[in-house]
């Protein structure tokens, strides 16, 4: 049993409710439990072959149909780096991480293929193959993440490169039907900025059993995790103002409030994308 796992899983809820009882805790149950956002990166270089792994751990994620509808983009170039950096809020991180890796949604591959075979590609031009590319992407790129943290790394996901999809596709030289759908920095955290566990809602707010729950029965346990957000977020000097319920319900709040991701569906169709 791994006595770091069961701290990590009390951290990971604020230090409130019991683990459960389970005999099998172990190093992968460890890393996943520990893991948290690094935003500050030593300046050392990743070990040689990191991005060859990283990249073979993604490609063993589970793959819709084995269609494998996404690619990953590699950015080294300082002054890309240093571009979309600003294309992502000024997130200096995207320009002082390790290793920026883009990961995209590729649906321009398979029609290449398809054209190559000669034979239609219709239904690429339908919501669901979008959203094919954007699950196979995020699984691919969770699983480079959790390999990257086992071995040490730090690593946080950059959802802001959403906020202008053209000129990310246009600094990445993006055909039409690739979408840049987030990226990942990784990289050696900065042992002079340590960074602690983020609690998460209660299990009883995330998990329903059989038919989803009414949302009442979870108004007590969501007021206690915004005392205990209140508590994080002044701890750590976040500059949150107010509670997570507050927090969460102003982003979705106005279109404003999604930062330029209200057009995204204008965008899309912009780069080729079909959503039928």
């Amino acid at each position: 049993m791994s006595n770091r796992a069961l701290e990590h899983f009390g951290e990971r809820y604020g230090g409130e409710g019991a683990a459960p009882r389970f005999e099998q805790w172990n190093a992968v149950i460890e890393s996943l439990l520990g893991h948290r956002s690094v935003r500050r990166y030593a300046q050392e270089p990743l070990p040689e072959g990191a991005l060859e792994l990283l990249v073979a751990a993604a490609q063993s994620a589970p793959s819709s149909s084995n269609l494998q509808l996404w690619s990953v983009l590699s950015v080294q170039d300082a002054e890309r780096r240093r571009r979309l950096a600003e294309l992502a809020g000024g997130q200096a991180h995207v320009r002082d991480c390790g290793l920026f890796l883009v990961w995209l949604a590729d649906l321009r591959r398979i029609g290449d293929l398809a054209r190559h075979r000669g034979v239609g590609h219709e239904g690429l031009e339908h919501l669901e193959m979008f959203v094919m590319a954007v699950v196979d992407a995020a699984l691919a790129a969770q699983n480079a993440l959790v390999a990257a943290e086992s071995i040490g790394l730090g690593t946080v996901y950059i959802g802001a490169l959403r906020n202008h999809p053209e000129a990310v596709a246009a600094e990445l030289g993006l055909p039409p039907q690739v979408f840049a759908a987030f990226g990942l920095c990784v990289g050696w955290p900065d042992p002079s900025t340590p960074t602690i566990i983020k609690p998460r809602l209660p299990q009883e707010v995330v998990l329903h059993h059989e038919q989803y729950g009414a949302f009442e029965r979870s108004v007590g346990a969501l007021e206690g995790y915004d005392r205990l957000m209140e508590r994080f977020y002044a701890k750590e000097r976040m500059g949150v103002q107010g509670s997570w319920s507050r927090h969460s319900a102003a982003r979705v709040a106005s279109a404003d409030a999604l930062r330029g991701r209200d057009r995204l569906r204008a965008a899309l169709a912009s780069m080729g994308f079909g959503l039928r």
